[in-house]
This record gives structure tokens, C-alpha cells and sequence, in this order.
């Protein structure tokens, strides 16, 4: 992968061996109940890591999967007041959402130690309500990072582009006037294009006003979301580039748009995130090898750096409650995670070399090196209504843009009163 990126993410440290316990079996007899959306490979890599909670302390961690809606399988539990002792949520809208219904436990000893020393304060601002400390970002997914297929750039004779207007002029230029369709786009699965807005949004228009714009202090309709629109217009807008043109490209899901590189070779380049591996390997590539990747290409001064992930927080006032967030905040659980694979960590005393691939120890050499300027994905900071729900808000209205790019004005205003439904 070809690596670029700006500055530092993370702070100092917990050393391997300092998680809570330290081999005692002080909560030995102690049941814990935590809940997550993980299942397969995930889930059991995730359960090798209560493993080590248990050997220290003596406690039993059981493990129970919530499904993609998270919401819907703690809803009964908090009606029922039999929550799980420890969430795993994905989106930090849901950290705000459950704390201010009183459903959550801050964070305390060594769990709020931890996350005081080894993260840094745009991390734990994520997880925070008011000043309160709830939510660690335990599992990170970068999503700043563009798919190819090196094949297809030798055979037109281009290079992985550093900025934008490579990207769009020379790189998709040339592969299509090679006869090789540029993108394959993951449209029908409307999550993907609001990564592509984040995206651009982030390194045209700078972090703070990320910021602003999620957090809706400012208005859909600023010039930067305007401008941004018309900046992927530069690749929705033109058939050429797309797979399908903008209606092929609308109707294929992810992870198709990805075979669609690497099974089918149907085009050169797909975006999506770290994730978007187990599926080039589906279609029969190697990662590192046919399908490598390379970061998002700078829009403005500096590349972006966008991150999904989830963050652990408690609902149980239970022992053991606290000491099982601040082991599995800590470096020695995430060094054992990042070992298992399809993990990055957010966690700055994770060093590049627990990871157990080059690929990997790159990705997250990028999200060390992002510094402050790294951004979580917007649409999931937003109400989920607009946000993150199929067949609305930014989901259905980037769909349409996608379909028909010639109005940013007009989709800036949709977006604009989406958000404002979303907040009411």
C-alpha cells in the first residue's frame, strides 16, 4: 500500500502486562455479560481477548451478539433493566442517546485512567457526554483508503495519485482512455457514499469545520458541503468513470462493488475501507499482492483520515464492570487483538508491530500518524434517522446525487432539511 498521512493520533501508555488483575483471581465467581454486533471470526477473535480477562481475574465473561441493530437488542434490556454489563456501540450517536436516558456507568479507576493516558482527547471526547467520560474506542476501521488493482494501473501506465485532481485527471483519465473503466461504486449500499462526502468534506473543508458540520452549528447548505458536492460531482457526474455509469453504480451493494475489481475485473479502483480485505480475498485476490490499496487522495492541503469503530461503554454498576472496560481498553488486550488480524486500535501504546501484516502495520501507522486532524465518521455522529438509516436522509440523497449530479445546490438543501427533521 502506498502510505501518506500527516501528524500524531494518540497518546502515551499502558504496558503490556498492566491491565487489571496482574494473574490475581480476585473476582473469581464474578459473571460478566458483555454485548456486541460482532459475529464469525470477529466474534471469536474478541472472545480470545475476554479469555485473557478471565485467566487474570478469575471472572467468567460471557458473550452475547446484538446483531447489525444494536438498538433494537438494547432497547427490551434497558425496558426489561437486564441490560449487559458492557456495550460494544457502534456509533457514538448511541453513547449520547443511552447516557442521557441514564443508562450508562462513567468511567472510573483504572478504566478512566486509562483512557486519560493512552488516548488522546479527541478520542475520549467521543466518548464523552457533557464532560462525563462513558466510551473507549475499542476496534477502529479505517476508512480512508482507496482499492486497485495494480494489474490494471501498469497496464495504463499510472501511478497511485497523491492528490484529488490526480486521481480525477490523470489516474481515471488515463485508465479509461486505456479502455479500463476506472470505479466500481458501492452505491445501493448508501453508507459507502456518505464515506465518499466524509471524505472529501474533511480535507477540502479542514477538521474544525468537520466538526461544525456534524455537530449541525452549521447549516447543509454552507458553501463547503455545496463545494464538496461539486467535487465528487467530478467523478459521480461522469458515466465514463463508473461501472455501469451512475445507474450501474447506484444499484451495485457492497461488497459486489468490490468483486466487481477483483472477481469480475470490471474496473480498477473501488473505495471502501480496511474491511473491504476479506472481501477482495472472497474474490480471489491477495491482499498485498493483486489488491493492494492506497490513502484517499489529498482534496485540499492535507488526505484525510475518516475512522468508523466501536466503543465500549457500561451499563451495569456490577463488579468486575469497571476493571473489564479498563483491561480491555488497555494495551496488553489490544496488542493481543491486533495480533489475531481485522483489528486496528486506537489505542497509542499499541505499537505498529503487534499487528500481524505489513498492510496492517501501515494502516495503522497512518492513523498514528494523523494526529488530532483524524475525524470519525460523520454520518454516524449525526441522528441516525439522518445519518444512518436505508432510505433516507444522507443515505437516499447522496443515492439520488449519485444518480444525477447536476444539482449540488438542490441536495444541499435536501440535506439541509433532513438534518434539521432529524434534530426536531
Amino acid at each position: 500500500m502506498a502510505v501518506a498521512a500527516a501528524g500524531a493520533l494518540l497518546a502515551t501508555a499502558c504496558s503490556p502486562g498492566a491491565g487489571p488483575g496482574g494473574g490475581g483471581g480476585e473476582l473469581s465467581g464474578v459473571e460478566l455479560l458483555v454485548a456486541a454486533k460482532w459475529t464469525g471470526v470477529e466474534q471469536q477473535n474478541f472472545e480470545e481477548v475476554l479469555a485473557g480477562f478471565e485467566q487474570e481475574t478469575g471472572a467468567t465473561v460471557s458473550y452475547e451478539s446484538t446483531g447489525e441493530d444494536t438498538g433494537a437488542y438494547l432497547g427490551p434490556k434497558l425496558e426489561a433493566n437486564e441490560p449487559p454489563d458492557i456495550a460494544i456501540l457502534p456509533q457514538p450517536g448511541l453513547v449520547a442517546e443511552y447516557a442521557e436516558q441514564g443508562a450508562l456507568v462513567p468511567l472510573e479507576g483504572d478504566a478512566a485512567t486509562v483512557l486519560e493516558e493512552d488516548y488522546t482527547d479527541y478520542w475520549r471526547d467521543l466518548g464523552s457526554v457533557d464532560g462525563e467520560a462513558y466510551g473507549i474506542m475499542l476496534k477502529a476501521a479505517h476508512k480512508s483508503i482507496i482499492w486497485y488493482r495494480p494489474d490494471a494501473f501498469s497496464d495504463a501506465g499510472v501511478e497511485p495519485p497523491a492528490t484529488w485532481d490526480d486521481l480525477t485527471g490523470t489516474t481515471a483519465t488515463t485508465l479509461s482512455d486505456a479502455g479500463i473503466t476506472p470505479f466500481a461504486m458501492c452505491g445501493a449500499s448508501g453508507w459507502t457514499l456518505t464515506d465518499w462526502f466524509e471524505n472529501v468534506y474533511l480535507s477540502h473543508a479542514g477538521p474544525e469545520q468537520y466538526d461544525q458540520l456534524a455537530a449541525h452549528e452549521i447549516p447543509w447548505t454552507d458553501d463547503s458541503v455545496v463545494e464538496t458536492l461539486e467535487i465528487l460531482a467530478e467523478v459521480w457526474g461522469e458515466e465514463s468513470l463508473i461501472n455501469g455509469g451512475s445507474d450501474g453504480g447506484v444499484q451495485t451493494d457492497f461488497p459486489t462493488c468490490v468483486t466487481d475489481v477483483y472477481g469480475q475485473q470490471n474496473a480498477a479502483m473501488v473505495f471502501e475501507g480496511d474491511f473491504a480485505a476479506a472481501s477482495a480475498e472472497e474474490a480471489g485476490a491477495t491482499v498485498g499482492d493483486d489488491a493492494v490499496a492506497f490513502p484517499f487522495p489529498a482534496v485540499g492541503d492535507e488526505p484525510p483520515l475518516v475512522v468508523g469503530g466501536d466503543i465500549a461503554v457500561g451499563m451495569s454498576e456490577g463488579e468486575g464492570v469497571q476493571e473489564l472496560l479498563a483491561y480491555l481498553a488497555s494495551s496488553e488486550a489490544q496488542t493481543t487483538w491486533a495480533g489475531l488480524g481485522g483489528y486496528l486500535s486506537a489505542n497509542s501504546a499499541v505499537t505498529t508491530d503487534a499487528y500481524e501484516d505489513e498492510f496492517t502495520q501501515q494502516l495503522a501507522q497512518t492513523v498514528l500518524d494523523a494526529g488530532d486532524s483524524v475525524r470519525y465518521d460523520l454520518s454516524d455522529q449525526v441522528p441516525s434517522g439522518f445519518g444512518a438509516t436505508e432510505g433516507r436522509g444522507m443515505w437516499s440523497i447522496l443515492q439520488d446525487y449519485l444518480r444525477d449530479s447536476s444539482d449540488p445546490e438542490a441536495a444541499a438543501e435536501e440535506l439541509e432539511n433532513a438534518a434539521s427533521d432529524a434534530d426536531s
